[in-house]
């Protein structure tokens, strides 16, 4: 039988991390930074401003940015920020639109048909790519582009896909200035990923710690809010990266159905592991219920984590805990022995897809 992996062994890393995904992610600071400071220098066409809802299209890892921002806007901006994942556009764009592509390989097939679909709707349209088919599409119709060349696996991209759409937002007047909220994030990022990296022993390591408690349990991420978003990123980067099950619920809905559902099948109890992804900021009330759900989840014997956003902002806050959510997957793909780069499954299905 295989020996018991250490963590703190610089071999492992070697031996499992042959796409590099670790330094993308002690990157993601860097990439806040850069992607902020791109997108405040990017040329917005002039007439942007006269739109009345966002529509942010994308998948997987390029869709989760819009994501981020419509959660963390919610009680702020005036106009909702929205976000299609699929072939069709919704029927509701039309010229008071602001569409957003957004595709790291701007070859995203599903992306690709519904940005086809909004050029012939007379909506206001941007692009967020590295190249691509997006990218030609984009420029032969005369779609502002913003380009980034950043080699990586679109998940771990988020900065690029999830900083500029901010940024845009922010310069159109649909919101208030982001930019001493970027700084703190990225200094608290920074902060955070020296204790969490892989010279920061198991032993005072948080991240390094959990996986070990989720290596061989069925992972559920908690989130409410904005921490909600950073759930949903949570589970598919265990997905894509640890190649495990896992799934993520929010509050206050998750109160309403999934609570009843800890009872059976009983065998399940001991091999699930809730992770709830608090912040202070978080009303009064959704805190108390994760205090009663923690409650009732002991009385079902399930096991559960908490994990603290940092910092005094919201985006710190959720940025912190998605840094946090990146290294933990990233160690517990090394703890089932497996490179947390290659999706060979997202690769199959879009080889079989070709043929169709």
């Amino acid at each position: 039988m295989a020996g018991r992996i250490n963590l703190d062994d610089p071999e492992v890393l070697a031996r499992y991390d042959a796409g590099g995904m670790l330094q993308r992610i002690k990157e993601m600071p860097w990439q806040c930074q850069q992607a902020w400071q791109m997108a405040m220098d990017f040329a917005l066409p002039e007439g942007y401003a006269g739109v009345d809802k966002v529509l942010v299209l994308g998948m997987g890892g390029s869709a989760i940015g819009g994501d981020l921002v419509s959660s963390l806007l919610a009680s702020e901006a005036w106009l909702p920020v929205m976000v299609s994942r699929g072939y069709d556009l919704p029927a509701f764009v039309d010229a008071g639109t602001l569409v957003i592509v957004s595709s790291y390989s701007g070859n995203t097939e599903e992306t690709l048909s519904s940005f086809e679909q909004a050029m012939g709707k007379g909506a206001r349209m941007l692009a967020v790519t590295t190249g691509g088919r997006v990218k030609e599409m984009a420029e032969k119709n005369r779609v502002p582009v913003f380009s980034f060349d950043y080699k990586a696996q679109p998940r771990a991209a988020l900065g690029f896909s999830f900083l500029p759409v901010l940024c845009f937002l922010q310069r159109l007047g649909f919101l208030s200035d982001r930019s001493a909220e970027v700084a703190e994030t990225v200094s608290v990022l920074q902060k955070l990923s020296q204790r969490l990296g892989e010279t920061a022993p198991q032993d005072v390591n948080p991240a390094k710690g959990l996986a070990q408690r989720l290596h061989g349990k069925l992972p559920v991420i908690y989130g409410a809010g904005f921490t909600g978003e950073a759930a949903h990123r949570w589970k598919t980067q265990i997905n894509e990266n640890s190649k495990a099950w896992a799934f993520y619920e929010v509050f206050p809905e998750l109160n309403h159905n999934a609570v009843v559902g800890f009872q059976f099948p009983a065998e399940l109890a001991g091999g699930m592991r809730v992770v709830m992804l608090r912040s202070p900021l978080l009303s009064k009330r959704i805190r108390l219920r994760y205090e009663v759900t923690c409650q009732l989840l002991e009385r079902a014997g399930i096991g559960y984590e908490s994990v603290d956003g940092e910092g005094d902002s919201p985006l710190s806050q959720m940025m912190s805990l998605i840094l946090f959510g990146d290294y933990t997957s990233y160690y517990l793909a090394l703890l089932y022995r497996i490179d947390p780069s290659p999706v060979a499954a997202i690769d199959y299905l879009k080889q079989q897809l070709a043929k169709g």
